[in-house]
């Protein structure tokens, strides 16, 4: 994966997932929220990379042995083997958090392959481990059986849904303390920059706000004061 271009990525680590789905939000997507994630390790910083998608379905019994895991080809194995780095990997588990998409001892190959980042719309096992790594994961809630009893990887980088987001092989994943958003890949660049300009709006209404101005003419900014106010606010802090 090579679309996602380095100052576009470095933008989007600074910049609120609230404010970038008010930027779909004007381009009438409205269904890139994962829904229902929580990011395990709070400490790991902001993530973004390109999906990188792992798609499961119910588990059949007789298919999910532990046996099936000697197979080097099995999807689960060979998806966290093949993420690319600075990729995020997203799991399908049908927003079903009962058994575990993958543990810490995958998740840390993961971030040891230099894989940005790991979202499942389940749920994660070995969660106390995972609080120490410095990749970022979201999932629903911590989950301790293995993923054999009710998931079955099936496929590798194909479009998904996670939490009720579409998911395409590429798009570019973004996650902070917040929640995850999922930008379609055509859009990244230029949503990067808007919303790179919305973020020091938003900074400078926040100063505002905290002085005690009123939100009436500040945001949306409809009073000509406001965008003076707002040009010499840039000038002074170099934004």
């Amino acid at each position: 994966m090579t679309g996602l271009k380095p100052e576009t990525r470095e933008k989007l680590k600074k910049v609120a997932t609230p404010t970038l789905m008010t930027a779909l939000y004007k381009r009438g997507l409205r269904n890139q929220w994962i829904q229902d994630v929580h990011r395990i390790n709070r400490d790991a910083g902001p993530m973004v990379g390109e999906a990188f998608t792992l798609r499961y379905m119910p588990a059949r019994e007789d298919l999910n042995q532990l046996s099936v895991f000697r197979d080097r080809e099995h999807p689960q194995r060979k998806a966290v083997e093949i993420c690319p780095p600075g990729a995020v990997l997203v799991m399908d588990s049908r927003k079903n958090p009962r058994a575990a998409s993958a543990g810490s001892i995958l998740i840390s190959r993961l971030m040891m392959r230099g894989v940005a980042g790991v979202v499942t719309d389940g749920g994660f096992r070995d969660t106390p481990e995972i609080e120490q790594l410095g990749i970022p994961a979201y999932h629903n809630r911590p989950s301790a059986p293995t993923n054999l009893t009710l998931h079955q990887a099936i496929d590798i980088n194909v479009p998904i849904g996670c939490g009720d987001a579409p998911v395409f092989p590429g798009d570019v994943i973004v996650g902070d303390a917040e929640g995850v958003v999922v930008i379609p890949a055509h859009l990244a660049d230029e949503i990067a920059d808007e919303t790179t300009e919305m973020t020091a709006f938003e900074d400078f209404v926040m100063e505002e706000v905290l002085k005690g101005r009123s939100i009436l003419g500040l945001y949306p900014a409809t009073d000509e004061q406001t965008n003076i106010d707002f040009a010499a606010w840039r000038k002074a802090n170099g934004r």
